[in-house]
This record gives C-alpha cells, sequence and structure tokens, in this order.
C-alpha cells in the first residue's frame, strides 16, 4: 500500500478530485445513486485522514465535508439553471446528511488516534532523553585567523 504524505491542501485537493472522479462514475454506471456515493465516500475519508501529513492532521476532518459537497455536483438532481442545480445540491446534502457525518467522523477518529500515537511517541522520547541525563556542552570550533 501506497504511504504518501499529502500536505493539508493536497488532501483537500485528493479528497475533492477523488470524490468528483467518483461521482461521475457513479452517475455513468449507477444513474447517480446517492447511496452508492455515499458508500465511495467513506473509504476516500479514511485514506485522506490516513496520508495527510503529521503537521498537517487537522485539516482531514476539515476538507472532507467540503470534498463531499464538491462530488455532489454531478449527482445532485437539479433542475435546469443556476437556481435548480444550487436546489438540487442543497437537497441532496439535506438528505445524505448521515454519509456526510460518518464520513467526517472516520476521518476525525483516525486523525484523532495519530495525533494520540504521535504525542505519546514524543512524549517516550524525551522522558527516554532525560533519563540518559544532561548532554555534554558542545563547544563551537574557532576558525583560525
Amino acid at each position: 500500500m501506497p504511504n504518501p504524505r499529502l500536505t493539508g491542501l493536497g488532501g483537500g485537493l485528493f479528497c475533492g478530485a477523488t470524490m468528483f472522479a467518483l461521482a461521475c462514475l457513479d452517475q455513468l454506471l449507477f444513474g447517480a445513486s446517492l447511496v452508492v456515493y455515499g458508500v465511495l465516500f467513506l473509504p476516500v475519508c479514511a485514506l485522506t485522514a490516513l496520508w495527510v501529513r503529521r503537521g498537517d492532521i487537522v485539516t482531514a476532518p476539515v476538507v472532507v465535508p467540503i470534498a463531499f459537497a464538491f462530488g455532489l455536483l454531478p449527482v445532485a438532481d437539479g433542475g435546469g439553471g443556476f437556481g435548480g442545480e444550487l436546489m438540487g445540491l442543497v437537497t441532496a446534502l439535506a438528505t445524505q446528511a448521515g454519509w456526510l457525518y460518518g464520513g467526517t467522523l472516520v476521518a476525525g477518529v483516525i486523525t484523532t488516534v495519530r495525533k494520540i500515537r504521535l504525542m505519546s511517541r514524543r512524549a517516550a522520547q524525551r522522558r527516554a532523553a532525560a533519563a540518559q541525563g544532561p548532554r555534554p556542552e558542545v563547544r563551537p570550533r574557532r576558525r583560525p585567523a
């Protein structure tokens, strides 16, 4: 399994682009089934939360709902014009809120576990460094004149 480390922006782009592509595929294969879209959303959330780098770990639960809404554009059942498309998007967001909350929860739990493991690892390293005693003083080298 690949082990990429995405920045916060990269994680958002990955999640948004993947959800948009999966929504287009869903529309072609399943006739814009929102249940299929919701089911596909959950593993994308997990991958986004796993692949974002440590420094940007808090961005995963934030970008996931944005990607869900962006990906709904091809599968939302809207009428003609901008107003109809907007109403279709709002309706799809309202009726599929369970998938949205579930995916956000998946990303939140994964990032929380990763953060706790990172904090405990750092604390163990600090305890190990403190147990070794103080570091010897290192004097900077002088350059000959």
